[in-house]
């Protein structure tokens, strides 16, 4: 069955859309269970939004992964983004909160360019922040001080006040996710050890003269992850980017091909994936401290 569409570029737009009262042109505080008779869609984001849902009562999917909210969840959508959320049959309304706010209401504030810190925007829906009931109320606390000053009378200190709740609301989350992280631990592994196998097949099968330097992306296509959260697990468990991780597994494996002496440093550098041997080069002079050449000499 064909979706409902919608794009949601505007306050006004989605809160014309839910048939709610528009507070703040740039920023809005949203009570789900005031939304009557909500309908299966597909929406494209222009704003930012961070959803708490409180009950499972819907579904939602964007990206790869199919997800079902349990109790005291959140999902992050950023501008660009599409969603597809299904009402199932006998559901009136989902029950939660949720604060949007457009990229204008940002502009010549620091959180502007701070925005980009926060990954989870990127994350797909299978990777919801999940929280306890002490982060909840911590979360839900927040969102209404957003909601307090929305509802106050605009003076010179209202949308100082309105960012400052919505970077702590950010960092609130920044922390929750960085907690999950922790409690996943043993999963995280298991991830870890699957990437370190499938890097280390495509670098020995010889997929690097056919496709390229390794990204990050292929890996977490892979394991059925998000780019970014795949590249938060880890930096989280390892300390280096997946980026420096994977250059770090090319440099280690280009040392021992040199050693071994029977390819030339341009056939090594082909064969890991580098369209000219001189990129490979200064790859290998920033992580060693000496060029391919010099490395062979010496040793």
């Amino acid at each position: 069955m064909e979706r409902n569409q919608y794009k949601f570029d505007t306050i006004k737009a989605y809160c014309d859309h839910h048939n709610i009262p528009v507070k703040h042109p740039l920023v809005a505080v949203v009570d789900f269970e005031s939304i009557s008779e909500l309908q299966s869609y597909t929406s494209k984001w222009g704003l930012y939004a961070i959803m708490l849902k409180d009950t499972k009562c819907c579904d939602i999917n964007y990206g790869k992964t199919r997800y079902d909210y349990d109790d005291m969840s959140i999902v992050s959508f950023a501008p660009g983004q599409v969603t597809h959320i299904d009402i199932p049959e006998g559901v009136a309304s989902p029950s939660g909160k949720g604060v949007l706010f457009h990229p204008d209401f940002l502009f010549r504030t620091p959180l502007a360019q701070g925005i980009k810190k926060y990954s989870y925007f990127s994350y797909d829906s299978s990777e919801a922040l999940h929280l306890s009931a002490e982060e909840r109320q911590t979360i839900v606390d927040t969102i209404e001080r957003i909601r307090a000053e929305i509802d106050h009378h605009a003076d010179k200190f209202s949308k100082r006040l309105i960012i400052s709740n919505i970077e702590l609301l950010l960092d609130y989350c920044m922390r929750y996710y960085s907690r999950q992280f922790i409690v996943r631990e043993e999963m995280n592994y298991g991830i870890i050890a699957k990437f370190e196998n499938l890097l280390d097949s495509y670098l020995s099968d010889g997929k690097g003269a056919e496709d390229g330097i390794p990204r990050v992306k292929y890996f977490a296509d892979k394991v059925a992850l998000s780019p970014n959260y795949f590249g938060d697990l880890i930096k989280k468990e390892t300390g280096k980017t997946a980026q420096e991780y994977i250059q770090c597994r090319i440099i280690e494996l280009a040392k021992e091909r040199i050693l071994e002496g029977v390819q030339t440093v341009s056939q090594v550098a082909y064969e890991l994936g580098f369209q000219y041997p001189q990129h490979f080069s200064r790859l290998f002079k920033k992580h060693v401290g000496c060029t391919p050449n010099e490395y062979k000499q010496r040793n």
